[in-house]
């Protein structure tokens, strides 16, 4: 994707404004215009003296500041060119991991490659080979802290990242306060990564409709690209986030747009993340288990592809915004959800002749969540699980749905 040098100038340094339109356009004005690059995250902190921990400065949009020590060992972690997520963790064990999480992801990863040859490997050579565990010098298999991220539960990861949290937050419009929320630090759920990923984006796109479309081939697409746009920058705020930032990772969805707001800021220039091309992911090696599963991008694309949806759906632009102190990446996605058809309606109403009220109302909340549980339904709809079960199995029954894996950590398919 092109994009325009002038939209650039929108998101340089906090999105500022220009200074020749600051003012105002006045005639025979002449400004100086001086723009200081970026150092690069080698060349970070840039100090004064000999102690970079009293003597490092910053600039915010605003004027240079005295940094913390927290920024400073924040720049020097990514200093390096090994990833961060590669480290190896040698005083945890593979007990961290949930195991039903890496069920979950074997199930996702043979929806989408059921080919592959990691598949059937065992637990831990599967993980292993996805740069989650490594073999010590004693032989014994140690997490990685990308493999600790994805899979591991939640009071194992703040062991290691005691600034840890994710936090999804919903408002619709109606009061000051959220409606429906769930955070990583619950205990109801892994509170890993992975499943962080599924739980948020189920939500964020529940409320975007899609219009029926069959490809070449003959198979039903449910997604579109806002679908896949959304997904991608959730992931990529997850790739990209520093977890020993304070603050945590934060998605809030309320009427007319999504802001996603992870701790660390961009590791390049925003206008190269902008044009495309230019990759340096925080954390390369989450990005490889979620690229294993068709998610991310490893290219440096996906900022792009995201400005262009949305230019494609004529919607605002999407808008980018850097804090520090603690430093902080915040996307704003504006979302017009109802610029579109919803195909499950449509998909619903087109199968009235073979579902009764009771079938159509499951129907509609497997359309929305594959994984679903009948216990969430059953709260959803105010019936018992075992009612669930029957409306389940009839629906089945006349290959409407099928079960892709099992029951636990397996999910649904619209045939």
């Amino acid at each position: 994707m092109n994009i325009d040098p002038t939209k650039l100038n929108q998101y340089r340094e906090g999105n500022r404004i220009e200074a020749k339109e600051a003012v105002g356009g006045l005639q025979g004005v002449r400004i100086i215009r001086i723009d200081v690059p970026r150092a690069e995250r080698r060349d970070k902190p840039i100090y004064v003296g000999v102690d970079p921990f009293t003597g490092s400065y910053r600039r915010n949009g605003e004027g240079d500041y005295h940094c913390k020590p927290d920024e400073v060992r924040n720049m020097f972690r990514d200093q390096s060119n090994e990833s961060i997520d590669q480290t190896v963790l040698d005083y945890l064990t593979s007990k961290v991991f949930d195991s039903d999480t890496v069920n979950r992801y074997r199930n996702r990863l043979r929806g989408v490659k059921p080919e592959h040859v990691w598949i059937e490997a065992p637990d831990l050579e599967f993980l292993q080979r996805l740069g989650a565990l490594v073999e010590d010098d004693k032989k014994m298999m140690r997490p990685t802290v990308a493999g600790l991220l994805m899979f591991g539960y939640e009071y194992e990861i703040v062991r290691e990242f005691p600034q840890y949290f994710l936090d999804y937050q919903e408002n619709d419009g109606t009061n000051e306060r959220w409606t429906d929320r769930f955070i990583s630090s619950s205990g109801d759920w892994s509170g890993n990564l992975y499943d962080f990923y599924y739980k948020a984006l189920n939500r964020m796109v529940q409320d975007i409709k899609v219009p029926f479309r069959i490809d070449e081939s003959s198979t039903r697409i449910d997604d579109t690209p806002v679908h896949r746009a959304i997904g991608e920058a959730l992931a990529n705020a997850l790739v990209n986030a520093n977890y020993y930032e304070r603050m945590g990772l934060t998605v809030k969805k309320k009427p007319g747009a999504i802001t996603i707001s992870n701790p660390g800021g961009f590791r390049i220039p925003i206008e190269k993340a902008l044009i495309g091309g230019y990759s340096d992911p925080r954390n390369s090696t989450i990005l490889k288990i979620f690229n294993m599963i068709g998610v991310g991008e490893r290219s440096g694309s996906g900022i792009p592809k995201v400005l262009s949806v949305w230019e494609e759906e004529k919607w605002d632009t999407p808008r980018f915004e850097e804090e520090y102190n603690p430093d902080r990446t915040i996307l704003t996605l504006p979302i017009n959800y109802a610029s579109v058809s919803n195909l499950a309606e449509n998909l619903a109403e087109n199968l009235a002749e073979k579902l009764s009220e009771k079938q159509r109302e499951v129907f509609l909340l497997v359309f929305e969540n594959s994984s679903i549980s009948t216990e969430e339904m059953a709260k959803r709809i105010g019936v018992s699980r075992q009612a669930i079960s029957a409306r389940l199995k009839t629906l089945s029954d006349k290959n409407i749905i099928r079960r892709v894996g099992p029951d636990k950590g397996g999910y649904w398919e619209i045939v």
